[in-house]
């Protein structure tokens, strides 16, 4: 089926504002790692979570930035913020968490971690065509 110029038009306007909502996902994140450098120098300290959480955001801008080049996003980037969010939340409250909430997420991040090892070997073993 071809296409006509109101399916082009309308993959055209989708197409700008996934990009519009890139660019704010980008300046809001941007804008949250501000906050984050702002929280830790008015703490004059530095802690676990602020570094994962800083991580994190790193996280999240070079999957925008990946995107925003290649047009394409691999699963490993949202994999990789599940996990980073996950261990922050384990270590934030450590204090609050009973024993099976602390088996479950430790499990959940063993999950991903597995998840990310079956995904590159799925890319190694069978490479995406150019054609795709």
């Amino acid at each position: 089926m071809q296409p006509n110029k109101f399916s082009k038009l309308a993959q055209h306007s989708l197409t700008l504002v996934g990009q519009a909502v890139l660019i704010v996902i980008a300046v809001a994140t941007i804008f949250a790692v501000f906050q984050e450098i702002e929280h830790v120098w008015q703490a004059r300290t530095i802690a676990v979570g602020d570094l994962l959480m800083l991580f994190l955001y790193l996280e999240v801008m070079s999957m925008l930035n990946h995107y925003l080049g290649s047009g394409n996003l691999p699963v490993r980037y949202p994999l990789y913020i599940g996990i980073i969010a996950l261990a922050r939340f384990l270590v934030l409250d450590i204090a609050e968490i009973d024993a099976f909430k602390m088996f479950a997420i430790s499990g959940s991040i063993l999950l991903i971690a597995i998840a990310i090892l079956i995904v590159r070997y799925g890319h190694v073993r069978f490479p995406y065509s150019e054609d795709n």
